[in-house]
């Protein structure tokens, strides 16, 4: 059932675009919310929304930014985040987190203008607070990745038992269940990371999943940041258990439908183009602050030979002066003599 979650393809079906439409549906239903209003936004405007300097540094919502290729394990996900985890905005640096909410002198919010005034603009008043996740600003992944998998997971070692054995039903953990675009898997912020080494990682860490609830309780030793079974099992974290009936989250992950895989040579091609336009925006970058700090080396440079300058010049004024009044001391004292 879950033999698929380390199969290298991700290609989009019929399904998964229906699945995703499911999504984007309940996303738009939540009419009031930031990401119901981002969400409307793109409906109306398609890619031009992209351009927008409020939402141009938005990497997109929770819900939309990854796939899974089980219903049920979709729905245990969700349910573990929550629905306002599941809306919240992704945006690649600071910049963009400052751009969607506005203060006036006082600290209090400008409602006419960033998400605020957009909600306004459409009939929409934004209601309540929501999460924004900065991506430059979380502590990444820092170990080493799956070898040769074009999903990058990451390369988590198994947990072990005190006998040193894997628990039974143990499936894998939750950040690498979840497929990535392409798009997003390199390059994604200034340091190069990817959405699976900061948005995952920082959103699951090493949440387990497990076949069922016996099997889950049974690995309870080595469970450190959490798990979930397939039955509706759930801990959040080490010492604290989610009990009672399960309750679905209206906005789930996108279902991924396999049918047959992009060739690895492709991959590794839109690899090499991200990372290429990464590095190209990266020397930009770089370009823009040494200039920036040239023209200021510069800027501070001509100002004290300005006063290096007019220091000489009174000087020199200074020193004629005084030459002067010293012949003219010494002629005085020759002609009174």
């Amino acid at each position: 059932m879950l033999g698929n979650y380390h199969s290298s393809t991700t290609t989009t079906t019929a399904n998964d675009n229906h699945s995703r439409e499911e999504t984007t549906k309940k996303i738009l239903q939540c009419e009031k919310s930031a990401a119901g209003i981002l969400w409307q936004l793109k409906a109306r405007h398609g890619n031009q929304a992209a351009d927008l300097p409020l939402t141009k540094d938005i990497v997109g919502i929770v819900a939309m930014l990854g796939k899974v290729d089980d219903d049920n394990l979709s729905r245990l996900l969700s349910e573990y985040l929550g629905l306002e985890t599941m809306l919240a905005i992704v945006c690649k640096t600071y910049d963009g987190v400052r751009a969607l909410e506005l203060y006036d002198n006082e600290g209090c919010i400008n409602l006419n203008s960033g998400l605020h005034g957009l909600g306004t603009s459409i009939g929409r008043k934004l209601e309540g607070r929501f999460l924004v996740i900065c991506l430059e600003n979380l502590r990444p992944y820092s170990g080493e990745f799956v070898h040769n998998d074009p999903q990058r997971r990451l390369d988590i070692l198994k947990p072990r038992l005190p006998n040193g054995e894997c628990p039974p039903g143990f499936l894998g953990y939750a950040v690498n269940m979840i497929n990535v675009d392409s798009t997003n898997l390199f390059c994604l912020t200034a340091s190069g990371h990817g959405l699976r080494e900061t948005l995952l990682y920082s959103l699951f860490s090493r949440l387990q999943v497990y076949k069922t609830r016996a099997d889950m309780v049974s690995a309870l030793p080595c469970i450190t940041d959490g798990a979930i079974s397939l039955d509706g099992g759930m801990i959040q974290r080490t010492g604290v258990f989610s009990l009672g009936n399960r309750e679905d989250v209206d906005v789930k992950f996108p279902k991924l439908s396999v049918a047959s895989g992009l060739p690895e040579s492709y991959l590794e091609t839109e690899r090499q183009i991200n990372e290429f336009k990464w590095r190209k925006e990266k020397l930009i970058e770089d370009t823009k602050r040494e200039q920036a700090l040239w023209d200021n080396a510069k800027f501070n440079f001509d100002r004290k030979k300005k006063e290096f300058l007019k220091f000489l010049a009174d000087s020199s004024s200074y020193a004629t002066q005084a030459t002067q009044h010293q012949i003219l001391g010494a002629q005085n004292r020759f002609t009174s003599s």
